[in-house]
């Protein structure tokens, strides 16, 4: 697993809510920058906390996602 040292640089015109979004309130939005990943509530929107991820370390959690290691 990488060990990323990432910081808040996404601008407000870069958050992408979810596609499995279904209006039910319980979204996140994604924004892609040049020093990683950013994941927020799409409730709070800019007020939102920030979980900041390097970019090795966001794909290395994508891939356990895939994998089957978060289900219900």
């Amino acid at each position: 697993m990488d060990v990323d040292e990432p910081t808040h640089d996404h601008a407000p015109e870069a958050w992408r809510k979810s596609s499995y979004s279904s209006g039910n309130h319980n979204c996140v939005e994604v924004a892609i920058g040049n020093a990683g990943i950013g994941v927020r509530d799409s409730k709070l929107g800019a007020t939102s906390p920030v979980l900041a991820f390097g970019h090795g370390a966001f794909a290395d959690f994508l891939a356990a996602i895939k994998d089957g290691w978060f289900r219900a």
